[in-house]
């Protein structure tokens, strides 16, 4: 296993840091007329994942703190990998999270005409030029860090021959990569990001808004920064990759702004989590060759597939409070993630019973017919829950692993001519193993205790075993699924000329189709959630139907895989 730097197991949430203090500090320096405004800029060209969330909570919560304005904006640049299935899910999954952008919703193809103004600016400023070499030679003229890029040879064309050629370009005049146009800066920055970096380039691409309007598009890092002063965004919030980016940002205001206002641009380091792949290319791999079963497999680290699978808006929120925000590059362990939401969850899910592995009990000397209902507590952690009624009767099923034919001394469960309590109901004692042709065992024969009720014994025998169970005649048949992590290697992308793809976990999803839940389930709706006593975290799919409910884990009651790595 690869060794991992820098694990964050830290649950205590951090109340300030480094960006707040650059806010602070603006602030009481009054620039831009003290104003907080912040943005979401996601690209759609797939759906965001945990990483995201991080930033829109980030974003959301600095305007949030110091009563400002966060804006959702669309970078949609790249009209070939875009999707406007990709923006509405985006907008859910913001909504979904519990934030609100209100009527502030912007698409950098908004200012597509104001961009290709501005690029004609730059080009009658002799700032920008038309260059006709390929990607591949301007790539390998940039040079080293540490040495001076060349210059291309029609970096000196005049500005009306330039304009003139942009002009053909927008008019569709040229093939894609035929021409490109560059902001002429320094080929001799030390800085590779201001070698003349290429701001437009030729797309024959069809646009999910614009259509067949533009067959030239601004590249991301000419459109973010203008987007982000058009829009009046006073702090730019971007991860640690764009540190390097930022001279050119200001240097693109610096050619733009025509006042005193201008917008900051401050980087944090971005989430990575163990056991997990953060990358949009290799989750949509993943997504294409049907590795999982779209992006809202809840194996995926996508905020739809974290809603699948059970997690709560609250846990990831909270979550991102406890990884806090930094400039160091780090892994977060997700067994942090996994914490958040058990901790949600166990403040505020409904608990049931529930039987994955059934093993029948009849109870021999109940009354044939009898049906008592039982007083159970929906959630200890919050008496305000009430309690429910569960139905009791003479057949019941318990989980097979609950019972073993010759138990060690230390078994604290059922076994044969041994007791064991009924959560809820009553002692029972195995007295008769039923076994097929093959020597399984298919039923227990076993008798009750009737002064037992609520699982205390009326002559003062301690018997230390509980086990959950549902009564057969009146459990609702389920199928669940057990999900785990897709991974089976800490940092599965980490490994060179290894494919990520050779660390999935074969068994990430074991589905049972015969698993028994107790009547409360019947009345469930898609993504409520529960606690299945004993087992772990649930909540129903939205594949369900009432003739076949389907109940997806979301975490075990404890982190059962660190404990499996251990051993």
């Amino acid at each position: 296993m690869t060794e991992s730097k820098n694990i964050n197991t830290n649950s205590e949430p951090k109340k300030a840091n480094f960006i707040h203090a650059h806010i602070d500090a603006d602030l009481a320096e009054g620039k831009n007329e003290g104003r907080v405004h912040t943005r979401f800029p996601p690209e759609p060209n797939g759906y965001l994942h945990i990483g995201h969330a991080k930033s829109i909570c980030l974003n959301f919560g600095l305007a949030e703190k110091y009563g400002g304005k966060t804006n959702l904006r669309f970078d949609d640049t790249n009209p070939s990998k875009e999707e406007t299935e990709y923006v509405q899910s985006i907008m859910d999954d913001v909504h979904w999270l519990g934030f609100d952008w209100e009527d502030r919703l912007f698409y950098a193809s908004d200012s597509f005409p104001k961009l290709h103004a501005f690029a004609v600016q730059l080009i009658t400023d002799g700032l920008a030029y038309v260059d006709d070499q390929d990607a591949e030679t301007i790539s390998n003229q940039k040079g080293t860090p540490q040495k001076p890029g060349i210059e291309s040879p029609f970096r000196n064309r005049s500005v009306e021959e330039n304009l003139d050629l942009f002009k053909r370009m927008t008019a569709g005049e040229f093939n894609e990569g035929e021409k490109v146009l560059r902001a002429k800066v320094d080929m001799a920055s030390p800085n590779m990001h201001m070698r003349d970096p290429i701001i437009y380039r030729i797309m024959e691409a069809h646009h999910h808004r614009t259509g067949d309007k533009w067959c030239v598009y601004p590249m991301y890092d000419f459109a973010h920064g203008q987007c982000d002063y058009w829009e009046g965004i006073t702090h730019s919030i971007c991860t640690l990759e764009f540190e390097v980016h930022r001279p050119l940002y200001d240097w693109f205001i610096d050619h733009l702004k025509d006042s005193e206002y201008r917008p900051r641009q401050i980087e944090f380091s971005r989430l990575n989590l163990t056991y997990t792949v953060m990358s949009k290319r290799k989750l949509l791999e993943l997504v294409k060759d049907k590795h999982v079963n779209g992006w809202d497999d809840p194996r995926m680290p996508t905020i739809s597939g974290l809603r699948r699978r059970g997690y709560t808006p609250e846990s990831i929120r909270n979550f991102s409070d406890k990884i806090g925000v930094t400039k160091v590059d780090g892994m977060t362990d997700v067994s942090l993630l996994e914490f958040s939401v058990r901790e949600h969850l166990n403040k505020t899910a409904q608990r049931v019973m529930g039987v994955l592995n059934p093993l029948k009990v009849v109870i021999t000397n109940y009354p044939e017919g009898q049906v008592e209902e039982l007083s159970c507590v929906n959630n200890p952690e919050d008496e305000s829950m009430g309690r429910r009624a569960v139905p009791f009767s003479r057949e019941v099923y318990i989980e097979r692993d609950d019972f073993m034919e010759n138990p060690p001394r230390k078994f604290f469960r059922l076994g044969l001519d041994r007791e064991v309590r009924l959560r809820y109901a009553y002692l029972i004692k195995c007295n008769e193993v039923i076994k097929d042709e093959e020597g399984n065992i298919v039923e227990l024969r076993c008798t009750y205790d009737p002064e037992s009720k609520g699982g205390k014994s009326s002559d003062g025998r301690k018997v230390k075993g509980v086990v959950h169970w549902v009564s057969a005649g009146h459990a609702v048949k389920s199928e669940v699924r057990l999900y785990d992590r897709l991974f089976s290697d800490e940092t599965p992308d980490a490994h060179k000329d290894v494919d990520f793809k050779e660390f999935m976990n074969p068994d990430s999803l074991k589905v049972l189709k015969e698993c028994y839940l107790e009547p409360f389930v019947k009345d469930s709706k898609p993504l409520d959630h529960f606690q299945f006593e004993r087992l772990g975290y649930f909540n129903m799919d939205p594949d369900s139907t009432p003739e076949k409910p389907v109940f997806n884990r979301t975490v075990p009651l404890r982190d059962s895989w660190a404990k499996a790595q251990n051993k």
